[in-house]
């Protein structure tokens, strides 16, 4: 806050008010220096202490809610208790995904499978989606909220399917994953506004909704491409595209 200095009236050693002289140890100067900002030269403004600042009346209701407690969060402001438990469970989704991925990545890896593209995408899309984990707790510690991991479940270890093939059937799971994590994060974002929490609403449509949109386009591509091409020749053809990320689209 920038406050402007009152008309001050300057005393130089030697004179007084009235323009006599006086000597440099009659003046005193006091201890404490008082200051006024005043408007047009009035001089009914409340003065500030040099020491002493007294908040505007607007400020003090925020200052009595600031907490004194050591366990409570200093950045908290207006961040409901559901807008906290929707993140954690964000978290969550996010972590159950990703664990889903690394699986997949860990089942195309294998000798007997081999196939490298799919591999590192899957792999690729196991971090990517950590990171999106990563990303929502710096959030919910900015905002003052408690991040509470929660238990995640055991993912498939097989990914074979006797119709479909392996790269078909993993793939259709992907995109299921996708959407599931795009619904949550509409009913994240539903939460926001319904508390009128336009940052958290705004932090998820930046970071999250358009790149969830997109990556359901992609896979779908995916799929659609893995239906065309079968179970046979084709899939290693569709892997290699992934190898070098030519990737089949």
């Amino acid at each position: 806050m920038l406050l402007r200095a009152p008309p001050a009236i300057f005393l130089r050693t030697g004179e007084n008010f009235s323009g006599s002289l006086i000597s440099s140890s009659s003046v005193s100067i006091p201890s404490t220096i008082v200051c006024a900002a005043a408007k047009g030269g009035s001089s009914n403004s409340k003065p500030i202490t040099g020491l002493v600042f007294e908040p505007f009346e607007e400020v003090k209701k925020e200052l009595n809610l600031v907490p004194t407690v050591p366990q409570q969060s200093l950045a908290r402001q207006k961040f409901a208790d559901v807008s906290e438990a929707a993140i954690n469970e964000q978290i969550n989704v996010e972590y159950n995904v990703s664990y889903v991925y690394h699986a997949m990545y860990a089942y195309f890896d294998r000798d007997n499978v081999a196939l490298k593209g799919l591999a590192k995408f899957f792999k690729e899309s196991s971090e990517e989606e950590r990171d999106h984990a990563e990303k929502l707790m710096e959030y919910q510690n900015k905002r003052g909220g408690k991040v509470k991991l929660q238990s995640i479940l055991m993912p498939l270890s097989e990914f074979d399917h006797a119709e479909k093939g392996d790269a078909l059937y993993a793939m259709e799971l992907a995109l299921s994953l996708e959407k599931l994590t795009n619904e949550k994060l509409l009913h994240l974002h539903a939460v926001a506004n319904k508390n009128n929490d336009v940052q958290l609403a705004d932090f998820v449509e930046s970071e999250f909704l358009g790149e969830q949109v997109e990556a359901i386009k992609k896979i779908s591509e995916y799929v659609a491409q893995l239906r065309r091409v079968g179970k046979g020749h084709g899939v290693w053809h569709f892997d290699q595209a992934l190898l070098n990320d030519g990737a089949a689209v």
